[in-house]
């Protein structure tokens, strides 16, 4: 697996780099996906919100959390006070992964470590485009990208912390894809909020500064 880095075009911007991302082999992923799906939002997006990678709905429609999870975190955006004009939403891989049950169906599968490294070099692009003050990571396999693979979100959730190699600060929490997977949805949910308002108060205090 010889990773991305070859397929990203220096000094490109957003829609270069969209572009691009199609033409993507740096691992296997590509083979299965129906195409890549690529980050969405403005350049100059303040906060850049990573989550795992693209579902099955993403995967279907090229845009990134437009599924029931992208709903979910549309409603706890409002919540919390962050505007969603202000985000970039992307991934830390850019083709779905799944394995097929009973006929058609697709069922999620987690990317393995090799497989995140091998499509960083696309996340490191848009950051370096972006270049926003503050970075959200969803889930596990997003914060531990970013923060390193001793971090773990059920201790250091809702923290705020200097992103390493950027200047930015970073908020782990949970995706809004686990809300759905719990009985105890509603709880969960306003944890989840709660991280955000975190991240909306560390916005705040770095556009005053």
């Amino acid at each position: 697996m010889s990773g991305a880095e070859e397929f990203v075009p220096p000094q490109a911007r957003l829609p270069g780099l969209r572009k691009a991302v199609q033409d993507c082999r740096g691992c296997g992923l590509y083979r299965d996906a129906t195409q890549a799906v690529f980050g969405a939002g403005p350049e100059s997006a303040r906060v850049v919100m990573i989550g795992e990678q693209p579902g099955d709905q993403e995967d279907q429609k090229g845009e990134p959390f437009v599924g029931p999870a992208g709903r979910m975190l549309d409603r706890a955006l409002a919540e919390a006070g962050i505007r969603r004009s202000e985000v970039y939403l992307t991934n830390t891989t850019k083709h779905f992964k799944f394995e097929r049950v009973s006929g058609k169906r697709r069922i999620h599968q987690k990317p393995s470590r090799t497989e995140v490294n091998a499509c960083r070099p696309w996340l490191d692009a848009e950051l370096r485009v972006v270049k926003p003050h503050l970075v959200i990571c969803l889930g596990a396999t997003a914060a531990q990208a970013m923060l390193g693979t001793s971090f773990r979100i059920t201790k250091e959730r809702g923290t705020v912390l200097d992103l390493p190699d950027h200047e930015a600060q970073v908020v782990a929490t949970i995706h809004p894809s686990a809300i759905l997977r719990f009985d105890d949805r509603e709880a969960v949910y306003q944890g989840f909020v709660a991280d955000l308002q975190v991240a909306a108060q560390a916005l705040r205090s770095l556009q005053a500064g």
